[in-house]
């Protein structure tokens, strides 16, 4: 690996390889904090959250309730807390409260998808731009040689073809988890929205009508 680096970046490839190597490099960070935020801070099962803060409302209130949220490092939780600050106003300043909060808590989520999403389509680019570079300089010493040789002509081919190779393997597997990932987003969302919603009909239907 850290000779075909050598090669693409001192012959056909030239700089483009070191351009390459920045995507590898952050796609592997955003990696890393998608990881960290989507399966380890983000991790919460809203059904089973909004079971629990429904019983500590109904056993010890609303303060309770923002206690527990409070408690709770998920963008879900933040959500529902803020349905909580707004259960006195009734259920349209709930919903307004929600679509700001899930805005925020989303932009948190997708975090980085974007860039993830740019490199892999630049990669890939970048890859054939070298490869182009490359076979543009192996056919000009062809050129200033007056003659070709099929051993000079395949070494130069081979080693242009090399930040091809690269950029399809730095592309393909981030285009993958990007995939992986933007599914998680999505299916959180889903979540943290049927989450809010069976909290605002709890404080409508059950909540409020009690403490009448």
């Amino acid at each position: 690996m850290i000779r075909e680096f050598q090669l693409g970046s001192e012959g056909g490839g030239g700089f483009v390889m070191w351009f390459l190597m920045i995507c590898a490099v952050l796609g592997v960070a955003i990696i890393i904090e998608r990881l960290y935020s989507l399966f380890i801070k983000a991790r919460l099962n809203p059904g089973s959250f909004l079971e629990k803060l429904t019983s500590t409302v109904d056993s010890q209130g609303i303060e309770a309730g923002k206690a527990l949220c409070d408690q709770t490092a998920s963008p879900v939780a933040k959500i529902l807390k803020s349905i909580l600050d707004k259960a006195h106003m009734g259920k349209d300043a709930m919903e307004e409260m929600v679509t700001r909060s899930a805005a925020i808590e989303l932009s948190f989520l997708d975090r980085g998808m974007a860039l993830l999403a740019g490199l892999t389509t630049v990669s890939p680019f970048l890859g054939f731009l070298g490869t182009v570079m490359g076979m543009i300089t192996a056919f000009a010493a062809i050129a200033l040689a007056g003659e070709v040789e099929p051993t000079v002509v395949a070494s130069g081919i081979s080693t242009a073809l090399i930040t091809t190779k690269w950029g399809l393997i730095i592309a393909t597997p981030l285009a993958i988890i990007h995939i992986l990932f933007s599914g998680k987003v999505d299916g959180y969302a889903r979540d943290m929205e049927e989450a809010a919603s069976g909290l605002i009909d709890y404080i409508i239907e059950q909540y409020q009508p009690r403490k009448k």
